[in-house]
Parts: C-alpha cells; sequence; structure tokens
C-alpha cells in the first residue's frame, strides 16, 4: 500500500471520507471548509470517493479541481484494477453485498478509463505530525483497507491494528458512522462520511476537525453536514439507482445493518451525539 508522508503540519485540518459519488454533499462540504476559513491544503478525503450514489464521475472532478488531498479506499482500488467487485468487506450472499452489485457496476460505467488508472495512483496512507503527535490517516484498517471498525468493536481488533504502526494518533474512515477511542494511550478515531447518513435517522453527513491547542496537545471534534439530501436521492432515482441506499438519504437509515456490530444494530434511528476529545 502506498503511502504518502505531508510532514509536519500546522492545523487546523478537515478530515472526511465516503463522497461516494454524492455530488451535493461534496459541493456542500468544501463549502462548510470556505466558511471555516479552511485552504484546500487543509482538508483530507480518506477514500471511496465513488460508491453508492448517482455522480460518479462528477464528483472525481469536482474533488480534483477543489485540490484537496485525495487517498484510495477499497473502492478506488477496486475500480483501478478492474476488479469484479467493490472489495468493501461485504459478506457474500448479504443485502450489502447484492445491492453493491448495482451500485458497482453503475460507477465502473460512469467513470472513464483514465479516472480509474488515477484513482490507482491515490496512496492508502497518509502520514504527517501535528502538534508533534505522530498521524496516520488511513481507509479502513492497516491490515487491509475494507477492514471494518466500529466504536464497540472488540478492542482485540484495534490492538492487532496498532502493532502494524508507531503512530499515536489513527484516523479511519470506511465504517461510516464516526468515533472516538483510545486503545493503551493511544486515539483511533473516525471521521464518519459525507455521502450516506450515519444510520441514525438525521440526513445529515459527518466530517472530522483536528485543531492543534494553544500551548500543546490537539482537540478532535465531529461535525455534522447537512446538504441537499432530496436532490441527491433524486439524482439516485433518474439514473435507475432506485434502491435502499437512495431511500437511506432521506430516512437517514441504511438499509441492512449486515455489517454492524449487534449493540449499533439496536441504536439504528437513534440521533447520534458525539463529545469533543482533547490529548
Amino acid at each position: 500500500m502506498k503511502t504518502l508522508d505531508l510532514g509536519s503540519l500546522s492545523g487546523p485540518l478537515l478530515i472526511f471520507g465516503g463522497p461516494y459519488g454524492n455530488l451535493q454533499a461534496t459541493q456542500a462540504l468544501r463549502r462548510e471548509s470556505e466558511r471555516l476559513g479552511l485552504s484546500p491544503a487543509q482538508v483530507i478525503c480518506n477514500g471511496d470517493l465513488v460508491a453508492y450514489c448517482a455522480e460518479p464521475q462528477p464528483t472525481v472532478d469536482f474533488l480534483r479541481d477543489w485540490g484537496v488531498t485525495l487517498m484510495q479506499g477499497n473502492c478506488e482500488q477496486s475500480l483501478a484494477e478492474g476488479a469484479i467487485d467493490c472489495g468493501c468487506g461485504f459478506e457474500q450472499g448479504s443485502t450489502c453485498s447484492l445491492l453493491s452489485q448495482q451500485w458497482y457496476r453503475f460507477c465502473m460505467e460512469h467513470t472513464d478509463a483514465s479516472t480509474r488508472a488515477w484513482m490507482g495512483t491515490l496512496a492508502g496512507q497518509l502520514r504527517f505530525e501535528l502538534a508533534g503527535r505522530k498521524c496516520l490517516v488511513i481507509h479502513g484498517g492497516l491490515s487491509r483497507n475494507n477492514r471494518f471498525l466500529f466504536s464497540d468493536t472488540d478492542e482485540q481488533a484495534f490492538t492487532e491494528e496498532l502493532k502494524l504502526t508507531d503512530a499515536e494518533l489513527i484516523v479511519g474512515g470506511h465504517c461510516g458512522i464516526p468515533f472516538g477511542r483510545t486503545v493503551a494511550g493511544r486515539h483511533w478515531l473516525n471521521s464518519g462520511v459525507i455521502g450516506m447518513p450515519a444510520n441514525d435517522g438525521s440526513r445529515d453527513g459527518w466530517y472530522l476537525l483536528l485543531q492543534p491547542l494553544e500551548g500543546a496537545g490537539l482537540k478532535a471534534s465531529w461535525h455534522r453536514l447537512a446538504y441537499d439530501a432530496e436532490l441527491a436521492a433524486q439524482r439516485m432515482r433518474l439514473q435507475g439507482l432506485d434502491n435502499g441506499y437512495a431511500q437511506a438519504l432521506i430516512s437517514g437509515v441504511w438499509p441492512s445493518n449486515d455489517v454492524l456490530p449487534q449493540a449499533l444494530k439496536v441504536l439504528q434511528g437513534q440521533r447520534l451525539t458525539l463529545s469533543s476529545l482533547h490529548f
């Protein structure tokens, strides 16, 4: 997996995942970053530029024109390799796996060859130093880029991943629900995604801000992103993607909980709240 080293950064940084071909959410995030006074150099996307939604090529074009740092998720890797599926890590025969056949084929057919080749050049890991902390941004896990790690995943899974890096702060994506967790004195954060809701009954996407504190330390805070979900869902239906994911943009609830641990399945539709972390 290719790693890009950005050196020492001053921050603040905005990190997000999963545009998922949702152009309306991606445009809203750019407006939000500009409202916050952030330059493109202060914005990082940790992968899955395209997936469920209706405008994969326009979304990639918009992101590239914006000039933010873009990383390779499992979707980019699969498209670049011409793989037969999205490589999302869904269980064979599950609802998520069956639904992915439609949207992955759509992404393959609605991105051009040069874009898919470019996806293959993207880094899967991003290193930098912020406020004296060694930081690493990834997509899923270090062991594999499609590993699902949630807030209540067994600690052993995080311990296994942390053995593969010396970073003090890891920021991942992929799973679709933001969280922050401390394991053995190190911090594992998930940025959340902007292109699909967090299964909490709200249409909002999520992004993460990392802000150096005066003196020393870092603050991690998660923020909702409101956008025109009605238009995004309409675009999906117009493209023949009238499926559970189009409905999820409106309902805020995923079409399947296959990938979720039991503790998170019972929280479906309950509004998510996240407190800031300081370290």
